[in-house]
């Protein structure tokens, strides 16, 4: 079974997921009535990924962590992770407002709706309070300095957990596969790793089994965004950052509309998804004309030695 690693990677993932679910069996996935447990376990969900690579990596086959982006490296390719996600929300409410049954909000009366069933009405109460006193320049401002605040903090912690895996494990055993090949299945993969919280109620609690499919969808378009990142990096970090400001930015695809569903709007909604298909035809072309060769990259993803996350000059001859 070890022969194939991605193969051995998805059994014991998807097995050790399987059994971790179980714990929803007795403590149910409600962020209203259990808001603290479900924050820990659907938490540590995220460490899965990270423990079943570095079972693998170091003690299946005995290698380096480095070689699955284990390093640190500057670069200044760690803000387009950490501004991608929150222009992706913008867009994607941008487009929301094309549906006849979503409209904007000014107020953020529709997203006080929607977050009603997890937060007190005190909270709420609260919350509106502060929505009042402030501009909406203002506010909209102070909401994008805490994405990236705690986008790049604990999120980023956590994000770690899952990209260990995705594009850490996973994508350095597909370099042979092509940058698209490799994005999707990872995507897919990724995806479907999803489906123990998505039938729970997370991200689509209106739409449990629909939501599955749309989930997995979700993942393949954003794959190559992450699998450009880390190959422009040559660091896991990037996509873990970029991870960690995606789901701390969320909110920003919903504050400022009402209407729609968890099908519809946000990012994850068909709003979302249009915003994804748009900006994956802008990085098509980007790569066509300014990065040729990583559609065809085919080399150690996360180099040891010198010149890490950068194209072999002896690829280009």
């Amino acid at each position: 079974m070890f022969k194939n690693r991605v193969l051995s990677f998805i059994i014991l993932t998807y097995s050790i997921t399987f059994l971790y679910s179980l714990l929803y069996l007795v403590f149910p996935y409600n962020f209203n009535k259990n808001k603290l447990i479900t924050f820990f376990i659907t938490s540590f969900y995220m460490f899965i990924p990270l423990i079943c690579s570095v079972i693998l990596q170091k003690f299946i086959y005995k290698e380096e962590l480095k070689r699955i982006g284990f390093n640190l490296k500057w670069t200044w390719w760690y803000l387009f992770s950490i501004f991608f996600p929150i222009i992706l929300n913008l867009f994607a409410f941008i487009i929301s407002l094309l549906f006849p049954d979503i409209s904007f909000s000014p107020d953020m009366s529709g997203m006080m709706e929607r977050y009603e069933r997890n937060f007190t009405s005190e909270q709420l109460k609260l919350m509106k309070e502060q929505i009042e006193k402030l501009p909406a320049v203002v506010f909209l401002v102070g909401t994008i300095l805490q994405i990236i605040i705690f986008g790049t903090t604990i999120n980023t912690v956590f994000a770690f957990g899952e990209e260990a895996g995705w594009r850490g494990f996973i994508l350095n055993n597909l370099k042979s596969k092509g940058f698209y090949n490799a994005s999707v299945i990872i995507g897919f993969i990724w995806g479907i790793w999803h489906f123990p919280v998505i039938i729970q109620g997370h991200n689509y609690p209106e739409h449990r089994i629909i939501g599955i499919f749309m989930m997995i969808l979700w993942t393949i378009l954003l794959s190559p965004f992450f699998t450009f990142i880390v190959y422009k990096t040559g660091t896991l970090l990037s996509a873990a950052l970029m991870h960690g400001v995606l789901n701390a930015s969320y909110g920003l695809s919903i504050m400022y509309i009402k209407g729609g569903n968890d099908l519809t709007a946000g990012l994850t909604g068909v709003s979302g998804i249009t915003a994804l298909i748009i900006s994956n035809l802008i990085l098509f072309f980007y790569i066509k004309y300014f990065e040729t060769d990583i559609l065809n990259k085919n080399y150690e993803v996360f180099a040891l030695e010198e010149n890490i996350g950068n194209i072999d000059k002896n690829d280009k001859n």
